[in-house]
């Protein structure tokens, strides 16, 4: 968006197609992307968080920042979403100090290179590793609860993020919420033979369907009403038969 009022208004709109809550970044963490300095970072970010949180929305900011977190979190967000994984001891304090929850993800690498040629041995023993490790270690620093995301396309190729998803009830098994976002991202373009990712909603849905059956607890989407809608009916389903059972 080229301004706050905009980001503000299209963080409205998706609040009121039924998102709980409202993500808000600075920094592009796609394949590829460039880091942005901190500055430029803050300049962004904050105006949208005060405008967001004055009208009563519950923010998360993505940044791998402390001083962002920091300012984000005095700015009225709720809580960080952290693709660094929280390793950043800063970072940690940062949160316990607000007593903001955080959102632990793992990524292999860095975004301008993650995607060059990402390797495991085992992508979900690792990652589940990383992840269990990294809330311990949020613990001992204070922050008050965390949120686990396996990050779905970062540092990972078709069959590392097939593997994650077919272990979503695993990882949500481990005492902790779980987010999956598999929105638009490229391996379901790579599944599909869908290039342009504007037109990736059907297998998205698919995607993040699956990952709700397998008890993730959050999901960050693009299309919240799509989803809102696709949730609504897979719930009534599966509602229906637990009933039955």
């Amino acid at each position: 968006y080229s301004n706050t009022e905009q980001a503000v208004s299209a963080g409205l709109r998706l609040r009121d197609e039924c998102a709980i809550m409202i993500d808000v970044g600075g920094e592009s963490t796609r394949p590829g992307a460039e880091s942005v300095a901190e500055e430029e970072e803050l300049r962004r970010v904050l105006g949208v968080v005060e405008g967001l949180a004055a009208a009563g929305v519950v923010v998360s900011v993505d940044t791998r920042k402390p001083a962002v977190a920091a300012a984000a979190l005095a700015a009225g967000a709720a809580l960080i979403n952290d693709v660094g994984g929280l390793q950043d001891a800063a970072m940690r304090a940062a949160c316990a100090a607000a007593g903001a929850p955080a959102i632990i993800m793992h990524m292999q690498g860095e975004p301008t290179t993650m995607q060059d040629a990402p390797s495991y041995t085992d992508v979900v023993s690792e990652v589940e590793e990383f992840l269990l490790r990294q809330a311990r270690a949020a613990a001992a620093a204070g922050v008050r609860d965390v949120v686990l995301d396996p990050g779905i396309g970062f540092g990972k190729n078709v069959h590392h993020n097939l593997a994650l998803l077919r272990a979503t009830k695993r990882l949500a098994s481990l005492g902790y919420p779980v987010m999956v976002g598999v929105s638009r991202k490229g391996f379901i373009g790579r599944l599909s033979g869908e290039t342009d990712p504007l037109a990736r909603l059907p297998g998205t849905l698919a995607g993040h369907l699956w990952a709700a059956a397998g008890g993730a607890a959050l999901l960050r989407v693009h299309d919240v009403a799509a989803h809102a809608q696709a949730l609504a009916v897979w719930g009534a389903i599966a509602s229906e038969m637990e009933a039955g059972e």
